[in-house]
């Protein structure tokens, strides 16, 4: 009985000890982080070095630009979306050598703004010129698709 007792008490301490540098290496990598958040997703905190994501928009950045009438395209995605893997190292490369200024809006992070943004599903790109919506994409396209959406995007200022 006494050796059931030393093993579940070892056990205790190890996932213990396991939860705890988790979240301290959570808290380390939301220090600093685009979200201006005190802690976020881990799923989120594995894309902070990734090229594919910089260039984040937060909820009152976007709604300046709409407020302000300007044009911006914005990728709206979640880290956890499949589809959104998938679509995001063809679109974002795409979008750079197109010279267009695709911001990510990290769904994950902000997940009370799919109503406000009328997101239904991700990856969702939406073009907005003078702070209205002229055109979205939903969903992981073909590359083809992609390219001619963002090409007919550009023109589109």
């Amino acid at each position: 009985m006494k050796k059931i007792i030393i093993f579940a008490s070892v056990i205790l301490v190890i996932f213990g000890a396991l939860v705890l540098v988790t979240n301290m290496q959570n808290k380390e990598k939301a220090e600093g982080n685009p979200y201006n958040k005190e802690t976020i997703h881990p799923e989120t905190a594995k894309q902070l070095d990734d090229p594919n994501y910089q260039n984040q928009i937060l909820p009152d950045q976007l709604d300046q630009v709409i407020d302000n009438k300007e044009t911006a395209t914005v990728y709206f995605y979640s880290p956890t979306c499949v589809h959104c893997q998938a679509a995001t190292p063809v679109v974002v490369p795409m979008a750079e050598e197109m010279e267009i200024n695709l911001q990510k809006f990290n769904l994950l992070e902000f997940d009370t703004m799919w109503d406000k943004y009328g997101i239904e599903s991700t990856p969702t790109i939406i073009h907005y010129v003078d702070g209205k919506e002229v055109d979205r994409l939903v969903g992981n396209q073909p590359e083809e698709t992609f390219k001619a959406w963002l090409e007919k995007t550009k023109e589109a200022k």
